[in-house]
């Protein structure tokens, strides 16, 4: 996020920027601050850059092939030793991980023998109120540097997008990052309803403990059923038509995506009409919400 800001404050400047972006533009000062002295991060900061550097290293001379339980073992034989929770953490966060014996690399696929919640939608995609069902997926996006995926989070009621995050690594952190956003852009909303697919990222042990400590409940489509996170995916369809299809361009990287995408949400949000919700913005469905119960309260 802070790259993405350094790429177009020129631009659009560092507090419009953040005005739509989910960060405080004292958080990134404090940023660019700690990088331009790094004596000034915290202990464990120094320490994770220092391993970090030298888990790139171990990684890479390994052509990518060693996991963290390798690369730790030759941390330690080097006599540097770090925590292996430490490297795991590390390697996980930066995207490193080793090859599997007799396995392909996971992708999109679920795992029938994990515990998941149950179906509490059963493709019925409506909501009397802001921050009752929230529905989430992601989707693909093609550019000359590989492929980038991009994730959302919407709000049944009116349609609107709570969240988002575009990355190059299809894994937990993007989608952690989407509602992250969400939760904090709702003001922590309590028993709303979270649906998704069966997607590994939704899954994951770090994506259900965020939800259940943030009052979220979870809900998870059947298996090999095309329609039960309908309404997730006609907004990824949306998006591909009127932002990467639309604009009929060669996208470089993430960051071109990016930017494309903060400006189409910004729009789909604040002016884009809507058939479903009488042909307003989202935003101007919920002010009419809130405005209505506003005069409930003052006729009571």
């Amino acid at each position: 996020m802070v790259d993405f800001i350094d790429d177009h404050k020129q631009q659009y400047g560092v507090e419009p920027i953040c005005r739509v972006l989910p960060i405080a533009p004292s958080t990134y000062y404090r940023v660019k601050e700690l990088e331009e002295s790094p004596e000034k991060r915290s202990q464990r900061s120094q320490h994770d850059e220092f391993y970090l550097g030298e888990i790139k290293r171990i990684w890479k001379d390994s052509k990518c092939r060693y996991g963290a339980r390798k690369v730790w073992k030759q941390l330690k034989s080097e006599g540097v030793h770090p925590a292996r929770c430490t490297v795991e953490r590390l390697m996980r966060q930066h995207g490193m991980q080793g090859i599997w014996r007799g396995k392909g690399k996971i992708t999109t696929k679920s795992r029938d023998d994990q515990k998941r919640a149950d179906d509490l939608v059963n493709r019925n995609f409506s909501a009397h109120r802001p921050n009752q069902l929230w529905v989430a997926d992601f989707t693909y996006v093609k550019t000359l540097s590989g492929w980038v995926y991009t994730a959302f989070i919407i709000d049944v009621f009116a349609r609107s997008i709570v969240g988002w995050k575009v990355s190059n690594r299809m894994n937990t952190d993007m989608v952690m990052a989407a509602l992250n956003q969400a939760i904090a852009d709702r003001n922590n909303p309590k028993d709303v309803i979270h649906h998704s697919d069966r997607g590994i990222q939704y899954l994951s042990i770090r994506y259900t403990d965020k939800m259940a400590d943030s009052g979220v409940i979870a809900s998870v489509g059947t298996t090999g059923d095309s329609y039960d996170n309908a309404l997730a995916e006609t907004v990824n369809g949306l998006y591909k038509t009127e932002v990467i299809e639309y604009l009929k361009q060669q996208w470089r990287d993430a960051c071109d995506v990016e930017l494309a995408t903060l400006e189409w949400v910004d729009w789909f949000n604040k002016t884009r009409l809507h058939s479903t919700i009488g042909y307003v913005s989202p935003f101007e469905f919920e002010r009419r919400y809130y405005d209505s119960l506003n005069e409930s309260d003052k006729a009571a």
